[in-house]
């Protein structure tokens, strides 16, 4: 947990755009100096203009996440420039639908090298810098939060590569909030799993890597394309809003940090299903409609 923001360092990737521009906005009115990461150079740049009108003290970084060497030169800057930091946020992340046997390696790596191995990197790289600081100063505070998703809970159909990246940052995460618990009460963890919320998730693609961006998409990764900008587009709850949701679970030391509390009825299901030795649960249950046309979409693709 944080207690008080103000005057301590946030580390956030996926700074340019979504929950990580709205964090940093959040974290430059509370005071913070930011290290901004993204790999979109001109949402970097423009998110870092913003930061320092706002009175931040910023370090601006474009890196891709999923490159060790590039992770190891951002966390040298940020020491080198700010110390240790106290909030990192390891947020940056790509979306990606479509049958999972359809996705080739490359679709593969893209997917975990941003959403797994970035959160990897973030989480070997500043946890130990952050556990030094702490053993340094019994006042120092520092709290890890990895972006996840409700698809690191449940496994909704035509978006496999996505849900595996997501379910192995919620155990990743849950591990190290476990690991931290034994070596220190100075540093917490907590894992965001927000469900659709209007970012740029949905449009990952215009960062895919050259070598991807000319694969021609499957029928079913068109149909996921179509059904992820619908869902993220129309959803109620905002960036803005899920950002002060971050920043309330640091201060509170919570864990679990949901944007749509009322979708944990479909986990409930999904956990019930495993403890009773069920088979997996309908996930169109509440909407059959979405199934019906999922299927009717996928088949008529298929005949």
């Amino acid at each position: 947990m944080i207690s008080d923001f103000k005057g301590k360092t946030a580390v956030l990737t996926g700074a340019g755009s979504g929950f990580g521009l709205e964090c940093a906005r959040i974290g430059a009115r509370l005071g913070m100096n930011l290290v901004l990461v993204d790999v979109q150079q001109d949402a970097l740049d423009a998110a870092a203009a913003e930061m320092r009108a706002a009175g931040a003290q910023v370090l601006a970084r474009k890196v891709d996440v999923s490159s060790a060497e590039q992770m190891e030169a951002l966390a040298v800057a940020t020491r080198s420039q700010f110390g240790a930091p106290h909030f990192v946020f390891n947020n940056a992340g790509v979306g990606a639908g479509g049958l999972v046997w359809e996705n080739s390696i490359r679709d593969w790596e893209w997917v975990l090298g941003v959403n797994l191995w970035g959160v990897i990197h973030g989480v070997r790289l500043f946890t130990p810098m952050m556990l030094e600081a702490a053993g340094a100063d019994p006042n120092y505070e520092g709290h890890i939060v990895n972006t996840a998703s409700m698809a690191g809970l449940l496994t909704p159909p035509n978006m496999g590569i996505y849900n595996v990246s997501k379910h192995a940052v919620v155990s990743l995460t849950e591990t190290l909030y476990q690991d931290l618990k034994l070596v220190s009460d100075q540093v917490s963890a907590s894992v965001l799993c927000p469900y659709f919320v209007p970012t740029g998730i949905s449009q990952s693609h215009r960062n895919r890597p050259a070598d991807l961006a000319d694969q021609k998409p499957t029928q079913s990764q068109l149909i996921g394309q179509a059904m992820s900008d619908k869902a993220v587009g129309s959803g109620k709850v905002t960036a803005a809003q899920v950002a002060q949701m971050v920043f309330d679970g640091i201060k509170a030391d919570q864990f679990y940090i949901f944007s749509h509390p009322k979708a944990l009825g479909n986990v409930s299901d999904r956990m019930n299903a495993i403890v009773e030795h069920r088979n997996p649960p309908d996930p169109f249950a509440e909407r059959p409609e979405i199934g019906i046309g999922l299927r009717a979409a996928l088949r008529a693709g298929a005949a």
